[in-house]
């Protein structure tokens, strides 16, 4: 019998609400909206005058005398509005990390929606493919469409608005059985169903799995359909833009409509391919091999010269998709039972090893230089099919050169991190917890064993 783990999936439908639904609809968001400038107006304040950093429990805890305040308030789920609240604390821990800039009051515009962290509030009937998602505290039941690939227990959901082309989606979190990896350690790796995989811009994907080289070719959606917007946006130029205090014309909004549902549609095209593509990789290979690749960083905006040249890759590496190809090929692999190796690209240099002798070459770093020849043992392979044959030396311990080996690199798997997100629930469990110590007792109850 195989044994399974709960994981955490996100499936996204489409609703479809009539006009007395949608006014309630654009009701509540309007009124999280207040709340979260409420929060942000709040902490302002009282650094200004008193010096002091509010914390979430402190917003929480003033929650009921402000909805005493204000009535309006009062029909929507307290757990939203908590959830609201604790959406400007991750805000506010980000820029206290220097991780983003100083959290800002949102205009209504730019307020996606709101979530119900526990299903207290809301209910589905669907089995992964359409049906309807009732809204307790607004007292609305929505139609829904789409099918979802893993369907199991919905957890938590979020409502979510695009105001540019008029559309809502529910968003939902779902616990889904899958099978543990059947590898419990780097002994036990099966090389013949191993696959080392780069992504890149001339090629999307290329693979080697040992004995053959595979390349999966760059469809380019945003440069096929570039021409099109580009004409769409011109026609927005001698129409009234939106600005400070000026409301933009009909005109100029039916314009942005057309542009954003051309945009959305290349999201859609590329969204598909990439999950083709990665599912037919998943389905060959039970492990993985790649490099951990940052593509904010990889797309940062360039100062001073080659800033044309650097905006024309960032355009490339975010027509691809770097990030959520590599997140499906993980997910999906591990959902079989697989595993991925992330190797560190800093140490190991993939792009500038010989796979044959293991030298490096600090010539080969320039990304201009596609195919590279060996000074030393006279060795010659395009660029991105050399990488990719590292890797796989690598992670089968047959690459030649000095820290090379998995253990010398410190290389982790794709199940091996564990980290705090600080959610609701890890909140919860905290403040349990709080209160049994007070109380005297070891253990939380709803968290006890045995």
């Amino acid at each position: 019998m195989t044994e399974t783990a709960l994981v955490v999936r996100r499936q996204t439908f489409r609703l479809y609400p009539n006009k007395t639904q949608e006014r309630a609809l654009l009701d509540a968001r309007r009124l999280h909206c207040y709340l979260y400038n409420a929060c942000v107006a709040h902490r302002r304040y009282e650094y200004r005058r008193n010096r002091r950093t509010v914390t979430y429990l402190e917003q929480q805890n003033i929650l009921p005398e402000f909805k005493k305040a204000w009535p309006e308030f009062a029909q929507l789920n307290s757990m939203t509005l908590q959830a609201t609240v604790k959406r400007v604390d991750y805000a506010y821990q980000r820029f206290f990390q220097g991780l983003s800039k100083k959290p800002k009051f949102k205009p209504i515009k730019r307020y996606s929606g709101w979530t119900y962290p526990s299903a207290t509030g809301w209910k589905v009937n669907t089995d992964g493919k359409h049906g309807t998602v009732t809204l307790r505290d607004l007292g609305i039941t929505l139609r829904m469409r789409g099918k979802a690939k893993d369907w199991g227990k919905p957890t938590t959901l979020t409502i979510v608005y695009k105001p540019t082309l008029r559309q809502w989606y529910a968003s939902f979190t779902v616990e889904v059985e899958v099978p543990r990896p059947k590898f419990g350690s780097r002994s036990d790796l099966k090389y013949e169903s191993m696959v080392a995989y780069d992504l890149g811009t001339e090629t999307a994907i290329t693979l080697y799995d040992g004995s053959e080289f595979y390349e999966v070719a760059n469809p380019r959606f945003t440069q096929r359909s570039e021409e099109k917007i580009r004409k769409i946006a011109k026609l927005k130029r001698r129409k009234r833009a939106p600005r400070k205090r000026v409301k933009a014309s009909r005109r100029w909004k039916k314009i942005n409509r057309l542009e954003a549902k051309l945009q959305a549609k290349v999201a859609r095209q590329r969204r598909d391919w990439q999950h083709k593509v990665t599912s037919e990789i998943a389905r060959r290979y039970d492990i993985g091999v790649t490099e951990k690749i940052n593509v904010k960083n990889m797309t940062r905006k360039a100062k001073g010269k080659g800033k044309k040249r650097k905006a024309g890759l960032n355009k490339s590496i975010l027509s691809v998709g770097f990030g959520a190809l590599n997140q499906m090929l993980t997910y999906k692999i591990e959902q079989k039972g697989g595993l991925v190796l992330f190797l560190p690209t800093q140490t190991l240099k993939p792009s500038q090893r010989c796979p044959k002798c293991g030298a490096v070459h600090k010539e080969w770093a320039e990304l201009s230089n596609r195919y590279h020849v060996c000074s030393a043992c006279g060795f010659a392979i395009p660029r991105d099919r050399g990488t990719v044959m590292v890797f796989y030396n690598v992670a089968t311990n047959q690459q030649p050169g000095l820290g090379t080996r998995l253990v010398s690199l410190g290389c982790f798997s794709s199940t091996s991190e564990t980290r705090y997100t600080g959610s609701t629930e890890q909140l919860g469990q905290k403040k349990r917890q709080k209160l049994c110590c007070q109380a005297g007792e070891e253990t939380p109850p709803a968290y006890a064993v045995g």
